[in-house]
């Protein structure tokens, strides 16, 4: 599945602006396995000072933001996985600040969040494996909002590249 194969009605409008992070040729797989070698590229290229830095007051540091990327994927997946099951149950949302208040990012060390990275992003790869097309097509609801799980699955992907957007023009310019 990729990005160009999506149809409207699986995902809201706000959430294009993650998708158009990723190539309309972009796989759902591929994506996943590209965003993995970027976050770990990413982490490795951080020094201690970057780790710790927030470019303003009140803005996430850069640890509260890798913590926010493991925590949204988790969410997703968790959404994903349900809605691949066929469950037809409303799926409530979360608040991604409260999350990240209560993550405790700062207290972290680099290798502990790419540790947490890694395990959470390689389920993410072994559940969209086993995914059939016809699963990848199903819809449900979360957040009040229609998914298909592929959009689910190409959001993280494009989320994180997002935020990856981010931290270069916001944090590392």
């Amino acid at each position: 599945m990729r990005v160009k194969d999506l149809q409207e009605n699986e995902f809201q409008y706000f959430y294009k602006t993650y998708l158009n992070t990723l190539d309309e040729q972009d796989d759902l797989k591929s994506a996943l396995q590209n965003g993995k070698e970027s976050f770990k590229g990413l982490v490795h290229g951080l020094t201690d000072e970057q780790f710790k830095y927030s470019y303003g007051e009140g803005k996430w540091t850069v640890a509260e933001v890798l913590v926010h990327l493991i925590d949204t994927e988790r969410v997703f997946q968790y959404r994903a996985f349900r809605i691949s099951r066929n469950d037809k149950t409303p799926l409530p949302g979360f608040d991604h600040n409260i999350f990240v208040v209560e993550s405790n990012a700062n207290q972290r060390t680099k290798e502990d969040i790419l540790k947490e990275y890694l395990f959470v992003r390689n389920a993410s790869i072994n559940l969209f494996d086993t995914m059939l097309d016809e699963h990848l097509k199903r819809t449900g609801t979360a957040s009040d909002i229609p998914w298909s799980v592929a959009a689910l699955g190409l959001v993280i992907s494009g989320h994180q590249k997002h935020h990856e957007n981010i931290l270069n023009e916001r944090y590392f310019s």
